[in-house]
């Protein structure tokens, strides 16, 4: 007889979970924890990188804020970042530490229109991966309230706009 059958509830993690309702999706196998499993992990994250750093290269504002003649060690870190963020690899904080992103990003001078250039080219970056309407919208919250967070610089000029 099982625990189930004895009228015990198993312990967290031991086989398939309980369904609670009729159609609950989080009973069924294809269900993970991790929303960098469920948007496709490593592949999806890596074409989310590569789309926006396609963006990226060429725009006269933010392109001057990486450094590096390469972007490749930008596109890199990003995405060790993102995929350790939501659930992958560890490797981000293996390498770098904590992320102390604010800190990371105050040697540039982050401005509103900066930060509607990066969303620009990450919105088609996001888009680019036709992800599930949920997982659309909750990828998409994340970088919005990142991106606010880094502005460290008040609005540049007319000239900067243009």
């Amino acid at each position: 007889m099982s625990n189930t059958e004895a009228g015990q509830t198993p312990a967290p993690g031991a086989g398939p979970r309980r369904q609670l309702m009729q159609n609950d999706p989080f009973s069924q196998p294809a269900y993970t924890d991790s929303f960098y499993a469920a948007v496709g992990g490593h592949e999806t994250f890596v074409k989310l990188i590569d789309v926006f750093y396609d963006g990226v290269a060429t725009d006269s504002l933010l392109r001057p804020m990486y450094p590096e003649e390469d972007l490749e060690p930008a596109k890199r870190r990003f995405l060790m970042f993102l995929e350790q963020y939501w659930g992958g690899p560890t490797t981000y904080g293996e390498e770098r530490g904590h992320p102390r992103l604010r800190m990371r990003h105050m040697p540039f001078r982050v401005t509103p229109e900066a930060k509607d250039r990066w969303l620009f080219h990450m919105r088609t970056a996001v888009d680019s991966l036709e992800l599930s309407p949920l997982h659309e919208g909750t990828l998409w919250d994340y970088m919005e309230r990142a991106a606010l967070t880094m502005i460290n610089s008040p609005s540049a000029g007319p000239e900067a706009r243009a």
